[in-house]
């Protein structure tokens, strides 16, 4: 029976890898499409998003199994409970890239981005990929020590998101309230990938210590 629960739990691990490796590759293309005002490209990611909606509904379907037949209890069943949550927050994570993908394509053949802003983008991009990753590599490891650097990562992605609104707000901005919106929202998308990323880390921390994220680090 026990060898039966890891087998299960061990599938649906690697589901929620396959989602948040999706998530970060959708992101990265995403992103590739808002800075090279990329048609092709944007409707690819758009055309993918039914494979994370087939991931997440595998991904459930195995969580309830493990609930319902292996009735789970103590630290088995937090792991369960925390991998509906995962579910959640890897889904998110996608919907997030596919929205910054439905702008790039929405504004074609203009740029939806002003040139000043293409920086912070880039970087925003890359510091997505390297969360959906890192979020990947903790559900794999289990190592709560990795799952808290997640949160590194995150800071790094507000302290840009801050400095986009001191761009927007400067007298000098001269693209207009639509180019504002386009890039409001777009930070806005890339810093809640950010924090669904970071929540996965929070809930490998609880499923493996049986602590919040604040009590684990105080007792280290």
């Amino acid at each position: 029976m026990r060898t039966a629960y890891q087998e299960q739990l061990e599938a649906l691990t690697n589901v929620l890898g396959e989602m948040c490796e999706l998530a970060g590759t959708a992101m990265s293309r995403a992103t590739q499409a808002l800075l090279q005002a990329d048609l092709a490209v944007a409707e690819e990611v758009i055309g993918d998003a039914e494979r994370m909606t087939r991931l997440s509904a595998r991904a459930e379907e195995q969580s309830f199994a493990l609930l319902a037949l292996q009735a789970p209890v103590a630290g088995d069943l937090r792991g369960v409970v925390s991998g509906f949550q995962i579910v959640a927050d890897a889904d998110r994570m996608g919907a997030l890239a596919l929205h910054v993908a439905k702008v790039a394509r929405r504004r074609h053949p203009a740029k939806a981005l002003p040139e000043e802003v293409n920086g912070y983008f880039a970087e925003m991009g890359r510091l997505a990929v390297t969360l959906a990753k890192s979020a990947h590599e903790v559900l794999e490891t289990r190592d709560p020590q990795a799952a808290l650097r997640l949160q590194e990562d995150d800071d790094a992605m507000d302290d840009l998101h801050r400095h986009l609104f001191t761009v927007l707000m400067d007298r000098e901005w001269q693209h207009g309230v639509a180019a504002a919106v386009d890039v409001t929202l777009l930070g806005r998308y890339y810093e809640r990938f950010a924090d669904h990323a970071v929540l996965i880390g929070r809930r490998v921390v609880f499923t493996a210590t049986g602590k919040t994220p604040e009590q684990f680090q105080n007792i280290g």
